[in-house]
């Protein structure tokens, strides 16, 4: 797997780089005020489609049906299939933006209680009215996304998300050479929103023109539709859960000034190691895990659950790591520009080191979750988000109310680690896939290696980042970009004299022809 995981990640890292460009121009443009709340309460809206649709999450159930229809019938048939699809997701994605359109106020007040009684409530419902014809291209840009997925073409899906950053930079960079006030930049930049959802869907069809791939285009609710939904929408909900998480997050932060910003930033930071592995887990472990459960190879899915889960595992913990030691330099050197406070920096420093707590919880179930949805099993990832909303609820109205954002962090944290548990042992249990003794080992080690890294990661940044403390911002990103490449070399060189990677084996599996194209 490691060529195309390869792929889908360098495609994913590109995109959250950007994303934090995009998001450290936003702060610096909205700060963490009304107008950042409202803006961040809506584009969240925002980021819930694309984890419900782009990101892997419709994948994960057209993958395993579209392949199966052209195994059993036919290319032919998967096309006609495929096009029935793509014509009633489009349809319905359309359909619901305008819905959604005339409940807005409604559907604010639920997710932001705090809001009521303020002005924050009526920019949060203009600002979200304004991003809406996303959620309508989002749509067709998933069906697209997956059947290029089915065909092993990961390159394409994993680089066309960067035209939404690419764009929403190029304007939230021009609004602050222009000095634009902060209400008049909010819409401007929730308009772009929509635009961008336009431009990665035509990128995505002028790439498709002349493959047939959805053909005859049409809408169609017949049983083969009915059944694909009904197990699409509740893998789609599961594979949404990182993002839902911070959703109830902001439900009960609403009431506290500024909290929902903080919360929105900090979690942009764990999203580029989960990005990382989720989405390629999304994309390349689920037609790798379908494969092996059409062919009733036991031996194969459990290898793969192991190597996924020893991939996952290898990037999340020194992640979360990373994310604790460097919490506070990581967000000074990003968002505090322009609007963005000292203060906003303390808090959602805080916020991130909490929530980075369940940082491996999360790509655990993005991981698990994939063996689930090759068995075209739903049901069990659903059940397991909603558990996970429902700690994570009632947890942040228990620790909200004292602790502020920083007791929402932990009750997110929470959440994530009872959806990762209620999936390991349904996985292990239910459906015989087990560890293999070499996994185990291997983990074990990353853990030792992840953990030694951590401790000398914290003993630098005590030692050099006092040095730079009343530095420039160029000063002190430098000596974090050091720290953080010292912290990577460590890591890398205790996995190898461990035995957990080695190169040799790496640089193979990269040249070697595989039946799945990269």
């Amino acid at each position: 797997m490691i060529r195309p995981i390869l792929t889908v990640s360098a495609g994913t890292l590109s995109s959250r780089l950007l994303g934090f460009v995009r998001d450290a121009l936003v702060a610096a443009l909205l700060g963490a005020g009304a107008v950042a709340d409202a803006f961040l309460l809506a584009f969240q809206l925002v980021n819930v489609a694309r984890r419900l649709l782009t990101e892997g999450a419709l994948n994960a159930a057209l993958v395993p049906a579209w392949l199966r229809v052209r195994e059993h019938n036919g290319p032919v048939a998967a096309a006609a299939f495929a096009g029935r699809l793509l014509g009633t997701v489009a349809l319905a994605t359309l359909l619901l933006a305008l819905l959604l359109g005339v409940f807005m106020p409604l559907l604010i007040a639920l997710l932001a209680p705090g809001f009521l009684g303020h002005p924050t409530l009526l920019m949060a419902v203009r600002d979200a009215r304004l991003m809406l014809p996303y959620l309508a291209f989002a749509g067709p840009v998933a069906v697209m996304m997956g059947l290029f997925n089915a065909q092993g073409k990961v390159g394409l899906t994993a680089f066309s998300p960067l035209l939404f950053n690419i764009l929403l930079i190029t304007v939230t960079g021009a609004l602050l050479l222009w000095h634009a006030d902060e209400t008049r930049a909010a819409l401007i930049l929730s308009a772009t929103v929509g635009i961008a959802g336009l431009l990665q869907l035509s990128v995505l069809v002028f790439n498709g023109r002349g493959e047939r791939l959805a053909t005859p285009l049409r809408v169609s609710f017949d049983t083969a539709m009915q059944a694909f939904f009904a197990k699409a929408i509740p893998g789609m909900i599961a594979n949404s859960g990182p993002q839902l998480l911070i959703v109830i997050g902001a439900i009960v932060a609403s009431s506290q000034p500024a909290a929902v910003s903080w919360l929105y930033f900090a979690n942009r930071l764990i999203e580029l190691p989960l990005g990382i592995v989720g989405v390629a887990m999304g994309s390349v472990l689920v037609p790798e895990l379908a494969r092996a459960v059409r062919g009733d190879d036991r031996a194969a899915l459990s290898d793969a659950a192991s190597r996924g889960l020893e991939l996952a595992l290898g990037v999340a913990l020194p992640a979360t790591l990373g994310l604790i030691v460097l919490s506070g330099p990581i967000v000074r050197v990003l968002f505090e520009h322009g609007a963005f406070t000292a203060a906003d920096t303390a808090a959602t420093a805080q916020a991130l080191a909490l929530l980075a707590l369940g940082l491996p919880a999360q790509v655990l179930a993005k991981t698990w979750s994939a063996a689930f949805f090759a068995r075209e099993d739903t049901r069990t990832p659903l059940l397991a988000t909603l558990l996970a909303l429902a700690v994570a609820l009632a947890a942040a109205l228990l620790l909200g109310r004292t602790f502020g954002a920083s007791g929402v962090a932990v009750a997110i944290a929470l959440g994530a680690w009872s959806n990762a548990a209620l999936l390991l042992g349904r996985g292990l249990s239910r459906f015989g896939v087990t560890i293999d003794a070499a996994a185990r080992r291997r983990v074990a080690l990353i853990v030792l290696a992840a953990g030694a890294m951590g401790g000398l990661l914290a003993l630098k940044a005590g030692f050099v980042l006092p040095l730079v403390a009343q530095a420039s911002t160029l000063a002190q990103a430098a000596a974090l970009g050091v720290l953080i490449a010292g912290g990577v070399i460590v890591y890398a060189a205790l996995l190898m004299l461990f035995g957990v990677v080695r190169p040799a084996a790496a640089l193979g599996a990269l040249r070697r022809p595989r039946g799945l194209r990269g």
